[in-house]
């Protein structure tokens, strides 16, 4: 099947490289300034969504309707049908401007974006969450002098947000180490098993929510005031949301100003509503 010329994917933080990120957040800057009203006027964008997402979806169907767009919600399950995902794509195209899923599976992913004349836009994997971690770094860069000079430090196990930082700091050299219990690792990154000596030095603090039962292995990567006082002056706390207090995070360094969380995650809308003009106009931004 041809595809479309004027379109690209977005499944992992490496199909962008360092010029699509800065691009995606010249696009949320215009944005920001009521550049793109309409944008999306007669296009329709199907999402494949589980009914657990919250933020995820909230800010894509938003972000939709924003730019004067149709979104058209179907739950994630509706891919684990016998029909093959070739033809699903086959018939989308009649009518889908860009397909937008949240499932497990990457490799379903990548064989949607094979066959589809439409964008596909990984809106989280087992193995990475892009658009996420894309808003994140841009809410970083709107409050720290140069976000890709600082020390990051994920807390958590090797899973899709985590991997997904590990994704960013290949793309933008981010300096990035993890803190984990044993057995949780993730490879090719600098690993600490003990908070107290993972984030000294330390400017940018993210974390994830721990697999159920493992809060006790964890014990030791706790982030607590105390040891976030412990990093560089200045630094922040961006858990990635579901946190859960008393686990990977306390509940009193929620309530300290090194949190950032609620901030940074407004920041969702915009930078999905880029991604989606980016990746459907592709050619013409280039050009």
């Amino acid at each position: 099947m041809r595809k479309e010329t004027g379109m690209r994917h977005l499944l992992r933080l490496t199909d962008l490289q360092a010029d699509g990120i800065n691009e995606i957040f010249r696009m949320a800057d215009e944005i920001n300034a009521g550049k793109y009203r309409d944008a999306l006027k007669g296009k329709s964008i199907v999402l494949f969504f589980p009914n657990t997402s919250i933020r995820t979806r909230v800010t894509f169907e938003k972000g939709i309707y924003l730019l004067g767009g149709q979104p058209i919600l179907f739950p994630g399950e509706a891919l684990d049908r016998r029909e093959d995902i070739r033809d699903v794509c086959g018939y989308l195209d009649n009518w889908a401007d860009m397909l937008i899923v949240r499932h497990s599976d990457i490799g379903l992913l990548e064989r949607m974006a094979a066959c589809s004349a439409a964008p596909v836009v990984n809106a989280m994997t087992d193995v990475n969450h892009p658009c996420e971690i894309l808003s994140d770094l841009y809410a970083l860069s709107k409050c720290r002098e140069d976000f890709t000079a600082d020390e990051y430090l994920f807390c958590g196990r090797a899973g899709n947000i985590g991997l997904a930082w590990k994704e960013a700091s290949r793309v933008l050299g981010l300096r990035l180490s993890q803190c984990c219990a044993a057995g949780y690792e993730m490879d090719g990154v600098p690993v600490f098993h003990n908070i107290a000596e993972a984030i000294r030095g330390k400017d940018i603090v993210c974390t994830d929510s721990l697999p159920a039962g493992a809060a006790e292995e964890f014990r030791e990567c706790r982030v607590t005031p105390e040891t976030m006082s412990l990093a560089n002056s200045g630094a922040l706390l961006n858990p990635c949301p579901p946190f859960f207090r008393g686990e990977e995070v306390s509940g009193e360094v929620m309530e300290s100003p090194f949190f950032v969380g609620y901030g940074f995650k407004r920041h969702l809308l915009t930078v999905q509503q880029a991604v989606i003009l980016y990746c459907l106009f592709f050619n013409e931004i280039q050009n």
